[in-house]
């Protein structure tokens, strides 16, 4: 009996306190909410890294001013904490643009982060830098081909990415995607005539073999198409598309060629064309030689120019493998490997059968448009004699 008022008590504290906790919890939720923003800063004064909580990390004590955004020209205490990986940290200096993420609470307040560094300008800087040498370089083809790779970027992220991420197909959103791309930049570049439509078949039929080659091979060869951190990423994208990795990874390969093989096949469709300019004699035969001849030159470097592209992407990787002496058999077994070794040898395929397609249909079209020409400057001067007949 003398223990019912000890446990009433226990009771009733534990009840209390239980409310107590209840009341606040909303309190608490609301003090939480922020909204987060992000914003450009300037450093105005940077301290030197200190040792901070924890044994592994550091803080810097810098002072920001914020550049953008409805707090813009406010100046803002902020403690940046440091790690000791090299990639995450960022450590600032006096007069670094930084990018500022701002939690904004309800009651006006905020607290401020560091969160990267600022590099849009210096990017915009380069890109002015790349579009004058252009212009000035290539004056009004240089204007076209800036106008070229504008639509080319416009395609890449306003229809062929979004209809990726709809569930479409992406080889075949690719394979359209190049030709349009091909097209659209060979018109602009060297307008509408057989040249171009020599170096848009040649171009389209290179790729589109590249990338029925690297699906034969990729399946074959069991490639699963997430050799990259990204492509593994994708599988957990809030749209909810269950991707086919391969076919993301043949897409790439088509893209990723694409630009190399308009390259050899305007050059040489543009050499078969003034070949015969030079000399209308000469034989479909002969012409189709002379554009070989020049697609032989310039394919020792544009397939060395494809495959280093791909290799560079791959250095520290490559590092990795020499430095713990990994046997060359393992490593070209690697899913990650193969993966490169199939998109560089697949492309370089499709760059070297752009040649002879491209000597093919410029060669045909060449000697066409010269019968043409031949046969109306004929008419013209029949006619001309005819008149002077009747006269």
């Amino acid at each position: 009996m003398k223990k019912t008022p000890i446990m009433f008590v226990i009771i009733l504290v534990a009840v209390l306190l239980s409310q107590a906790v209840l009341a606040m919890e909303p309190e608490y939720e609301e003090e939480m909410e922020f909204v987060n923003l992000t914003e450009r800063g300037t450093v105005l004064e940077a301290g030197e890294v200190e040792s901070g909580e924890g044994q592994f990390f550091r803080v810097q004590n810098v002072t920001v001013r914020i550049d953008s955004g409805n707090r813009k020209g406010e100046v803002v205490e902020v403690e940046n904490s440091l790690s000791d990986h090299q990639y995450y940290d960022i450590i600032v200096e006096k007069g670094q643009k930084v990018v500022l993420m701002l939690e904004e609470y309800e009651d006006g307040s905020f607290k401020t982060y560091i969160s990267d560094y600022y590099r849009a300008n210096y990017l915009g800087y380069l890109l002015v830098l790349f579009a004058l040498l252009v212009i000035a370089i290539g004056r009004i083809k240089g204007v076209k081909a800036l106008v070229s790779l504008a639509i080319t970027v416009a395609a890449v992220l306003f229809v062929m990415l979004p209809l990726m991420l709809k569930g479409w197909n992406p080889i075949l959103v690719s394979v359209i995607t190049a030709v349009v791309v091909t097209i659209v930049t060979m018109v602009l570049v060297a307008g509408f005539n057989h040249k171009t439509m020599s170096a848009i078949l040649g171009t389209s039929f290179g790729v589109i073999i590249a990338g029925v080659i690297a699906f034969y091979v990729g399946n074959k060869a069991s490639l699963s198409g997430l050799s990259a951190e990204e492509a593994t990423m994708l599988m957990y994208i809030p749209q909810g598309i269950e991707f086919n990795f391969r076919q993301l990874l043949f897409a790439g390969i088509i893209m990723g060629s694409l630009g190399a093989a308009m390259d050899i096949g305007i050059s040489i469709s543009s050499s078969i064309e003034e070949i015969h300019k030079a000399n209308p004699r000469l034989s479909r035969r002969r012409l189709f030689r002379s554009g070989m001849n020049v697609g032989k030159d310039v394919m020792g470097t544009m397939v060395n120019t494809l495959i280093l592209a791909y290799t560079g992407t791959s250095i520290p990787m490559l590092l990795l493998f020499m430095a713990y002496e990994t046997e060359l058999s393992k490593v070209f077994n690697l899913d990650v490997i193969a993966t490169e070794v199939v998109r560089s040898l697949s492309g370089s395929i499709g760059l070297i059968l752009t040649i002879p397609i491209t000597a093919l249909f410029a060669s045909h079209y060449s000697k066409e448009q010269g019968i043409k020409r031949m046969r109306a400057a004929k008419a013209e001067i029949d006619t001309m004699i005819e008149n002077e007949v009747t006269e």
